[in-house]
């Protein structure tokens, strides 16, 4: 076998070939459009724009200039400030421009939620309370009967699983660079008692995709085009990355990219408790209990988690991505926040989110 046919052949040739995960991915995998439908909401573009003032704190010895020096020093990708549904700041940088599709990464993760409730709501899903077993009796460890929906949910489904993407051998690295996700789905076995601990995994998010798929009858990327992107009028297509052209299944864990000002509008949901335009896209239950801390889940950096998304103390939410990928939302404020960057550049964000918010 030529090296160029072993790197191409098996998801550690692949981790070989093209590295940790990068911005640039969602364009090395294939991916399904997810269309756009008109009318288009349009934020309204503010008389004067109002750019952060970069706080003390993250401005060490006068190193930037202004907050659009800081981002862009710190990798950033694209930042929006919207207030009252007025876009109050925009920037864009690396070549990136308002119509640049952009990896969202684990962002992806709480538009999976929204689904999950649609589909609860819809009676495809009877309750959180259904375990994996009802919908994916084909699983191998039969500790997946003990599994529900709800720690699934909050991370807290017991599976063994590594979320180490600098390990070719771990489980993340199968789920990314593999060509067949539903094998390594199938695979994995339960090693703890679900419910009990908190442990961020991707898998939770991808067995919740099938879950749709198989409870709903519809391609994964089909049910989220007609029951989400096609509402909120977007801008633009989406793309959302599969596994191969073989198996088709879509990456739920992190493969949604759009235009930043669309995931705008899916935090501008949010805020308006799933409800667009007088219509309820996403039960308001579902939404509010998103948005609350109903468990000790906590992540990497002490956010309570709750159905794929940080709650802060203040009342404040946000979905993550790796790289420096938000969707921030501060309701007391009516304020969305959008970063994308190519690095975290060790910056707590969202606290900083949380300052940039008090100046509006």
């Amino acid at each position: 076998m030529s090296v160029f046919a072993f790197l191409n052949s098996c998801h550690i040739g692949r981790y070989f070939s093209r590295n940790v995960a990068d911005t640039g991915d969602h364009k090395r995998f294939p991916a399904y459009t997810v269309k756009a439908a008109p009318p288009v909401f349009n934020f309204a573009k503010a008389t004067n724009e109002q750019p952060p003032i970069l706080p003390e704190a993250y401005n060490p010895k006068g190193k930037y200039s202004d907050f659009t020096d800081f981002l862009e020093k710190n990798k950033g990708l694209s930042f929006l400030i919207i207030r009252n549904d007025s876009i109050l700041c925009e920037r864009y940088f690396d070549g990136y421009d308002r119509s640049t599709i952009t990896a969202g990464f684990s962002v992806a993760k709480v538009f999976v939620s929204a689904l999950t409730g649609i589909a609860v709501q819809e009676g495809y899903i009877e309750s959180v309370d259904q375990t994996v077993y009802d919908f994916l009796p084909e699983m191998k460890d039969p500790g997946f009967k003990d599994v529900t929906i709800e720690n699934l949910l909050n991370m807290r489904s017991g599976i063994k699983f590594s979320e180490t993407y600098f390990n070719p051998f771990s489980h993340i690295a199968k789920f990314y660079y593999g060509n067949n996700l539903s094998k390594y789905v199938h695979k994995l076995k339960v090693n703890k008692a679900p419910g009990e601990e908190y442990n961020y995994q991707s898998c939770n998010t991808e067995i919740l995709a099938m879950i749709i798929e198989k409870s709903t009858g519809k391609p994964f990327a089909t049910y989220f085009e007609e029951k989400i992107w096609s509402q909120l009028g977007m801008e633009s297509n989406a793309t959302w990355n599969y596994d191969s052209e073989k198996y088709g299944l879509v990456k739920a864990f992190g493969g949604l990219n759009a235009i930043p000002v669309d995931f705008a509008k899916f935090g501008r949901l949010y805020l308006n408790n799933g409800n667009w335009e007088g219509k309820q896209i996403i039960p308001e239950a579902w939404v509010k209990h998103s948005m609350s801390i109903h468990n000790d889940s906590r992540d990497s950096q002490n956010f309570p988690y709750s159905y794929f998304w940080r709650v802060m103390e203040s009342g404040s939410v946000f979905g993550k991505g790796i790289l420096g990928q938000y969707i921030y939302l501060n309701p007391a404020r009516n304020l969305i926040i959008v970063k994308f960057g190519k690095k975290n550049a060790d910056i707590n964000w969202p606290e900083l989110f949380e300052e940039i918010a008090k100046q509006y």
